[in-house]
């Protein structure tokens, strides 16, 4: 079976990773530094092992679905009572690794518009600074508040992504008026504020008014990259680094999966996995509300 350009190139940023991952755990090894690093990994009731399955599902999920990642992450991290801003910052810098692969990929099988890639990462730059400010405020001295809209947020989303699965094939339409600009600030706020869900907002606004399928796609990846960056860059000045074993957790599961996601998003029952996922996240977002309003 010829292996398609597009898997080829996932498959060789996951061998270079796991080159680094091997360098880095040997050094550590020579160095002395695994008890110290197994420790850390064992904190919160080893909760880098269940980030690292909930990494590995969200890729798979966001492979085959083209988005959910952000969604997947906060809302299991919200279930698992983690506080808001810990949620963000530390699915923002696990992304940073992950979007930098797909935008790789998309820029070199030519899926990227520089001018739309330009008029959507500029606003969202903004966006996100002025979403990761607030959260970080908001977070940590309305954390119970916080909590409540994000997760009411992310139950908006599950019944977005669950209608997915009972929506027909739609026919070519001229091209409608997209306001880029407000697409791009609203999706940097929101994606940096609530953990993610510039997908579903502003690839599937894109498509829906009928930009070209892997133009808005692959422009809106490398978007989200960019947007991604700011965001962790922000949390990084105004919360520093926390919660190592969350980050690695999913950015391992990420990575692993990355490459074969591509190779499963042909096999999988697209319509099922939009209503299986859409299932999973309004429950857990419900679940989360109850406790947010009556705990």
């Amino acid at each position: 079976m010829v292996i398609s350009r597009k898997i080829q190139i996932r498959l060789n940023v996951f061998f270079v990773t796991l080159a680094v991952l091997g360098i880095v755990g040997f050094s550590m090894y020579e160095l002395g530094y695994l008890d110290e690093l197994f420790t850390i990994l064992a904190k919160d009731n080893h909760i880098f092992y269940w980030m690292l399955l909930v990494g590995v599902f969200a890729e798979i999920v966001a492979g085959s679905m083209g988005m959910g990642y952000g969604v997947i992450c906060t809302t299991t991290l919200m279930f698992l009572n983690i506080p808001p801003h810990i949620v963000s910052a530390s699915i923002h810098s696990a992304e940073s690794f992950t979007t930098a692969a797909g935008s790789v990929s998309h820029i070199q099988l030519k899926n990227v518009s520089i001018t739309l890639v330009k008029k959507l990462a500029v606003p969202a730059v903004i966006g996100a600074i002025i979403g990761a400010v607030c959260l970080t405020y908001l977070g940590e001295y309305y954390a119970k508040v916080t909590k409540t809209i994000i997760a009411f947020y992310t139950l908006y989303l599950g019944f977005q992504i669950l209608s997915g699965a009972f929506k027909k094939k739609q026919s070519k339409a001229l091209k409608r008026k997209t306001n880029l600009t407000r697409l791009g600030v609203i999706g940097g706020f929101i994606d940096s504020f609530a953990g993610g869900g510039w997908g579903p907002l502003v690839t599937g606004t894109l498509i829906k008014n009928a930009f070209t399928p892997r133009f808005a796609v692959g422009s809106s990846t490398v978007a989200k990259f960019i947007l991604t960056i700011t965001a962790a860059v922000t949390f990084f000045f105004t919360l520093g680094i926390q919660h190592w074993n969350i980050i690695l957790g999913l950015l391992i599961g990420g990575i692993i999966t990355a490459p074969f996601s591509a190779m499963l998003t042909a096999k999988l029952p697209v319509k099922k996995m939009f209503f299986v996922i859409g299932i999973l996240v309004i429950t857990m977002s419900s679940i989360t509300i109850y406790k947010s309003i009556f705990n």
